[in-house]
């Protein structure tokens, strides 16, 4: 079942009277868990899952299965989304065993919702692979996805992570969301150029967890041309959101209008 990502007043009705009522809880790490506990008021029997003990706590579970009910939960968010579970998962699915879900927060929708860039078709990686050039390879491969990717990165690796995607996607539009429904979320849009000299201006913006969001590759329209009234719209909206610098360049890279043309006409409505 999913728990808050971060304010724990996402709990849902549900997930919190399920947790009251079964008989044990599976999680990450207890000490995190007992956070939500205590302020659910819950006292239950603990299991710590992690990526290394999950055939033995299956092992364990076995014993008693058939006769009491279980709860698998994560630190934060909705449970094997880049969080151990699935072989656990698999043996009440293999064994037919009840299982259900009690969905709810999952930082990966909510940045979605939040980012600005289109939610209807993407990738989701996880994180990326360990080790500088897995993780430059792996951002190069992005270069002609056409659909939006998703991907999570900690803190340390943020930076590379901004200077590896301006380096190979030049100026696609990016998003990089941080702590989200905690006390310290920022959302950052534009380029990763962009993004990595704001978040330099403050150290306190590399802290934290991220989930980065990049654009797909968009096929140039050729028939549209700078006194397209459609194209009027779509720049009084983008300028509600990013700067003049930025709207050139991604109305550029979208239609293929030269970006002297598309200064002039975004010009007059930045006035």
């Amino acid at each position: 079942m999913a728990t808050p990502i971060g304010n724990l007043e996402d709990i849902s009705i549900r997930a919190k009277e399920t947790l009251k009522n079964v008989e044990i809880i599976i999680c990450e790490n207890p000490k995190h868990s007992l956070k939500l506990f205590a302020k659910l008021g819950i006292k239950k029997q603990l299991y710590s899952l992690h990526d290394h003990n999950e055939n033995k706590i299956i092992q364990q579970i076995e014993k008693f299965a058939d006769n009491k009910s279980v709860a698998l939960i994560s630190d934060a968010g909705s449970p094997l989304i880049s969080d151990p579970g699935y072989k656990l998962v698999r043996f009440y699915i293999e064994s037919n065993y009840n299982l259900t879900t009690v969905p709810g927060p999952s930082s990966l929708i909510a940045s979605l919702q939040i980012s600005g860039i289109a939610p209807n078709a993407f990738n989701f990686y996880g994180f990326p692979p360990r080790g500088k050039n897995k993780f430059i390879e792996f951002i190069k491969n992005l270069k002609e996805e056409n659909k939006t990717s998703v991907f999570f990165v900690s803190n340390h690796k943020l930076t590379l992570c901004l200077k590896t995607l301006h380096d190979f996607l030049g100026d696609r539009l990016i998003s990089v969301c941080k702590e989200i429904t905690k006390i310290n979320e920022r959302v950052f849009r534009g380029t990763a150029e962009n993004i990595l000299l704001e978040i330099k201006q403050n150290n306190k913006n590399k802290l934290g967890e991220f989930v980065i969001l990049v654009s797909g590759l968009s096929k140039p329209n050729s028939n549209l041309s700078i006194k397209n009234p459609e194209l009027d719209k779509q720049i009084k909206k983008l300028l509600k959101k990013y700067s003049l610098t930025d709207v050139v360049e991604i109305v550029h890279k979208l239609t293929s209008i030269s970006k002297k043309d598309i200064y002039k006409k975004t010009l007059e409505y930045n006035k």
